[in-house]
């Protein structure tokens, strides 16, 4: 089953008499429980492509399909119900509220979705139990690692049970070895049936997925599965 289509994806960018086109003609087929990683160098349009797929930011030609939503004919308004939906966001530097302890931060998309504090309560608790994180749920982020608070983070976005997990450079923030056993936490999770897409430079971490896509100067220039083959 399809979960993201992208067909002749664009995006341009203007500012002033300047035009910068960051994507150009992105084909990109994700199927439900895959673990894809994409990456490029600085300026590639990674970057672009994730905001796009994560409904962050529209595309300024083709179409989009999110599990069988168009999401390039939504509004914003639509737009942000899809991405509170479906989509769960991990980020480079965690994006944890300091005044929060751990449950309660992994509680906050769970308030945006209207659950009621019970649920919300409950949800949370079995997200950071999954990331091996029981014993640390009532402490705050300056009380943990930064492998903890990446964990904190997974959990947070596993907590609404979406259909597919972003993560924009998610280890850039760790040492190789914490790095790695967030990966190995991701390759467990993609094993349960998560789709995973994320963005990074490393080739150590790219390879954790069982497929990558690369892209230079907002193009895709290779898309192949763990085992070497071309993806066609």
């Amino acid at each position: 089953m399809d979960i993201i289509k992208m067909e002749n994806i664009s995006k341009l960018y203007k500012s002033g008499q300047i035009q910068v086109e960051a994507l150009k003609s992105i084909q990109l087929i994700i199927k439900k429980g895959e673990f894809v990683s994409i990456m490029g160098p600085s300026g590639s349009g990674k970057s672009t492509l994730l905001n796009i797929i994560g409904c962050l930011d529209h595309a300024t030609g083709g179409s989009y399909e999110l599990a069988s939503h168009v999401v390039d004919k939504l509004n914003d308004s639509k737009m942000s119900e899809v991405r509170n939906a479906f989509i769960g966001f991990v980020f480079q530097n965690f994006h944890l509220l300091p005044h929060l302890d751990a449950i309660k931060n992994v509680e906050i998309p769970l308030i945006y979705r209207g659950e009621n504090k019970k649920v919300r309560r409950e949800l949370a608790q079995e997200a950071l139990e999954l990331v091996g994180l029981k014993e640390r749920m009532h402490h705050l982020p300056t009380q943990l690692s930064g492998g903890q608070q990446q964990r904190v983070a997974i959990a947070r976005a596993l907590a609404g049970n979406p259909a597919i997990i972003l993560a924009d450079e998610p280890t850039g923030a760790l040492d190789s070895k914490t790095g790695n056993m967030i990966m190995e936490l991701f390759v467990g999770l993609n094993e349960k049936g998560m789709t995973i897409v994320q963005v990074t430079h490393e080739e150590e971490i790219a390879e954790y997925g069982s497929r990558i896509v690369r892209l230079v100067d907002g193009e895709i220039v290779s898309d192949v599965n763990s085992g070497g083959i071309l993806n066609e």
